[in-house]
């Protein structure tokens, strides 16, 4: 417990914050496009508005930064003991991958001490950057117990947070990641002579590997795959880590084997995409291979609804409860390469993909950040949704 004030912090009553027409919430992080995108395109006559804070700058703490937030400065309870007068509750996404447990708990005891709510939107029930699931299964155990609400992106996430912890969350989908705008341009070129002429495309992301990920383990029945389909493309884009000639995993035999599948397999080699790379990218694929044997439903799936670009995933991930994927086996044991086939080929059959209209994302928007501002509300009043 901290002890560095003695005095605990006066909690603000419901109807200031109704006076003064906003909620100021602590969010970690700030800066994600999921997390921004949990504002309303609209504001509510009869709602406070949410003001979420900005992320602070790890290189300089002291000041704000909307670009790189990882590690998360909030995720201090020292930030937490220095500033608690400037927000009313704490969210929590993502971003406490590297963070002890011991030291959640002290974040927590420092948040209670400042009579601050508590939300924690659980994205990910086993961590995709980590092989063994004991120590972010201890983070977990932390923080799932402490929350005054929690919210969940999947009815399979929900029922595992149940019957693992005793907790109902409540289930609120993923808003579009795309920016609206953009958004709206990429759906009108799907409609031109250029797009739809293409070849199929298939993409897969290879990036620093995390222990999650394992893109290459897919490959030859990606080839395959693209060999049965007439025209079809394999296009990988990788890290220069990974295939670039002078990179600490540079696997000269994968490159060689890449080399021989060239009339099939295209390859760029490239550092990062910044975001408007990152959707055209998506936008000129029509699948795309989520290549993790674990982990959470993802932005990237739903970035790729948002620009009409199928999804093959592996099955039993929370990542087709709500969004069509195309599915195949592939789990910590065992993976199934017909499966995969047979994945891509019903891309293939029912491509192209239909994205999600712009105004039906405009409206779930709308109604996620309807709900968000329900729960800060009862948290905020005491209405805890903790069991025990």
């Amino acid at each position: 417990m901290p002890t560095v004030r003695s005095v605990r912090p006066e909690q603000p009553s419901r109807a200031r914050w109704h006076r003064r027409g906003r909620i100021k919430i602590a969010s970690v992080p700030a800066a994600h496009p999921y997390v921004q995108h949990l504002s309303p395109v609209r504001e509510f006559r009869d709602l406070p508005r949410i003001v979420r804070l900005a992320d602070p700058d790890p290189a300089n703490p002291s000041r704000t930064t909307l670009t790189r937030w990882w590690p998360p400065v909030m995720l201090e309870p020292e930030w937490v003991r220095q500033h608690h007068g400037e927000f009313d509750l704490f969210h929590l996404h993502f971003g406490f991958d590297n963070v002890d447990p011991a030291r959640l708990h002290e974040l927590l005891d420092t948040l209670r001490w400042a009579g601050k709510p508590f939300v924690f939107t659980v994205h990910d029930l086993h961590s995709a950057r980590e092989h063994g699931r004991e120590l972010h299964d201890a983070r977990l155990d932390a923080l799932v117990p402490a929350a005054d609400a929690l919210i969940a992106l999947t009815e399979g996430a929900a029922d595992e947070i149940k019957t693992r912890w005793g907790r109902e969350p409540r289930v609120l989908p993923h808003p579009h990641v795309v920016d609206l705008a953009a958004m709206a341009r990429m759906h009108r070129r799907r409609q031109t002579p250029l797009h739809r002429d293409r070849p199929f495309t298939v993409g897969l992301r290879v990036s620093k590997p995390r222990s999650g990920d394992h893109p290459f383990t897919l490959l030859p029945a990606l080839v395959r795959a693209v060999r049965s389909i007439p025209g079809a493309i394999l296009q990988i884009d990788a890290h220069p880590d990974v295939l670039g000639p002078g990179g600490g995993r540079f696997n000269v035999d994968l490159a060689t084997e890449i080399e021989r599948e060239k009339h099939r397999v295209r390859v760029r080699v490239r550092e990062f995409f910044s975001e408007a790379q990152m959707w055209d990218y998506l936008a000129g694929l029509d699948a795309s291979i989520l290549p993790y044997r674990f982990g959470p439903h993802t932005s990237w799936l739903e970035a790729c609804r948002d620009v009409g670009t199928a999804v093959i995933a592996p099955a039993g991930r929370y990542f087709g409860n709500d969004t069509p994927v195309f599915e195949f086996r592939m789990d910590g044991n065992s993976f199934d390469e017909q499966s995969v086939i047979d994945a891509v080929c019903r891309a293939y059959e029912q491509s192209p993909l239909a994205p999600v209209p712009v105004d039906e994302r405009i409206e779930q928007r709308q109604q996620v950040a309807e709900a968000h501002a329900q729960i800060y509300l009862g948290a905020l009043a005491g209405e805890s949704a903790r069991v025990g």
